[in-house]
């Protein structure tokens, strides 16, 4: 797993964007203006949203990741090293999650999400 898995993954999501509003490296995808991933300058791994505070426990009990450093506690980090298929649910999930909080006429101005 890299910061080029993570950035082939979020690439041809339907309005995903990428920038560096920090600067020094970061990657930033955004969709709609709100993140849904994000990768430090350090590239250890990627930082990824959940549904909940709840989701995020579980998931850092289950050693999927660990608190995402800087962020809310919804937030894990998932470290680079790990499983590439779980690496790339965890990245749809979050981009799903931040997707369906965005307003019904931005969404509806989105293509599908295709598998």
């Amino acid at each position: 797993m890299s910061r080029e898995l993570v950035n082939e993954i979020c690439a041809p999501l339907p309005g995903a964007e990428c920038n560096d509003p920090w600067g020094g490296g970061h990657d930033a995808w955004k969709i709609g203006g709100k993140m849904f991933a994000t990768i430090g300058a350090n590239g250890v791994g990627v930082s990824v949203k959940t549904a909940n505070i709840e989701t995020a426990q579980m998931l850092i009990d289950a050693d999927v990741g660990i608190k995402a450093p800087y962020f809310h506690k919804s937030w894990i980090l998932i470290p680079f090293g790990g499983d590439a298929e779980e690496l790339r649910h965890r990245i749809l999930v979050s981009y799903d999650t931040v997707r369906a909080g965005l307003t019904k006429k931005f969404q509806a101005s989105l293509a599908p999400r295709v598998e």
